[in-house]
């Protein structure tokens, strides 16, 4: 196999039918170091929208549990990649994606800005900061947008940006008109450096906290209120990078996929892992959670996804147990979890209202 094989094989693709196809290419051959790094700083970058960042502080997810959150969010993304959408991993991922998402109070502007650091960072990282070992084409950041378009579909996320353009006029307005120093996005963003950093060896732990810091860009740091990164510092990591990129251009195609789940950071499941179970489940009232709160035709047919399971009890709003009483009666399949917080489809929150029979 040729250096620019799997770039031939992604240009004989069409980028909006074959999307989930060249995302995996991207994902698992061409750029997988640098599509985690991408992704990661993705997520970051939502820790400074105040209403995202006080979100996370408070359920103390992405404090007290980081390391399992870090694995349980590339498990669920990287498995919507590698199985697509289809029946199995991918649809599973996505169905415990949106039930998750489905439990609390998540507006569809945030939505929004979430997905549009998706699209953006990878190019951004590849492109435009220039640590990609080669660009990408417009032919692949075409395909990047449409993948997370449809992700963006069967969230049930309203309004979604057409273009990459789109994507990133609404990025960039929305960080310029929402980032804003809170409590609760500073822990969060602690709690993520300071993971970030035992993946390397302790010996240089301290070196790998200022080179992640480095790589943030001046409203990240000014966000967060962190002190500046050295001119020096910032240069550097610059430097690093562009010659990793060099150094892997020379390096032999990647015949092998690398997937989310070969990531020796995940160390949450040693054992393998049931989609099923991850992530959180906020405990208020029994709620099947074998079923998807986001119900689409083109991706479930008519009679939805799980159509006897999605036959499951389900609880009034305002008349759930207690949590200790959620806790013991929850049956097996189900979990614990918000129902309030599922009827709020309206308007206002942008979400979508739960079809039980999803």
């Amino acid at each position: 196999m040729k250096r620019f094989d799997w770039r031939d094989e992604i240009h004989r693709l069409d980028a909006e039918a074959d999307c989930v196809r060249i995302m995996q290419i991207l994902n698992s051959h061409e750029f997988p170091w640098d599509m985690g790094r991408a992704l990661g700083i993705a997520l970051y970058r939502t820790y400074a929208v105040p209403s995202i960042g006080e979100l996370l502080g408070d359920t103390d997810q992405f404090t007290g549990k980081t390391q399992k959150r870090y694995d349980d969010t590339a498990l669920i993304l990287g498995n919507m990649i590698r199985h697509g959408f289809e029946p199995g991993k991918g649809r599973d991922s996505l169905r415990r994606m949106n039930q998750m998402h489905r439990s609390y109070d998540i507006s569809n502007d945030d939505y929004r800005y979430v997905l549009s650091t998706f699209v953006i960072m990878p190019v951004r990282w590849l492109n435009d900061y220039g640590y990609g070992w080669r660009k990408l084409s417009d032919h692949e950041i075409s395909a990047i947008t449409h993948y997370y378009r449809k992700l963006g579909k069967y969230m049930g996320i309203k309004d979604v940006p057409e273009t990459y353009e789109g994507f990133r006029e609404l990025l960039d307005n929305y960080e310029r008109d929402h980032f804003a120093y809170t409590e609760g996005g500073r822990r969060v963003s602690d709690a993520t450096l300071d993971l970030m950093v035992t993946f390397y060896p302790p010996r240089v732990a301290g070196l790998a906290r200022k080179f992640s810091m480095a790589i943030l860009d001046e409203s990240l740091i000014t966000t967060f209120r962190y002190d500046p990164p050295s001119k020096a510092m910032r240069k550097s990591a610059d430097i690093a990078l562009k010659l990793r990129a060099k150094v892997v251009r020379r390096m032999k195609p990647r015949e092998e996929p690398l997937w989310a789940d070969m990531n020796p950071n995940i160390r949450s499941y040693p054992k393998g892992y049931d989609v099923d179970q991850l992530g959180t489940f906020p405990a208020t009232c029994p709620v099947q959670h074998n079923v998807d709160p986001v119900a689409h035709e083109e991706l479930y047919g008519k009679e939805g996804d799980r159509p006897a399971e999605a036959a499951a009890e389900s609880c009034p709003v305002g008349t759930g147990p207690t949590e200790a009483e959620a806790a013991e009666k929850a049956p097996a399949g189900s979990c614990p979890a918000d129902a309030g917080s599922a009827e709020a489809g309206t308007a206002e929150t942008g979400k979508t209202p739960v079809d039980e029979r999803a």
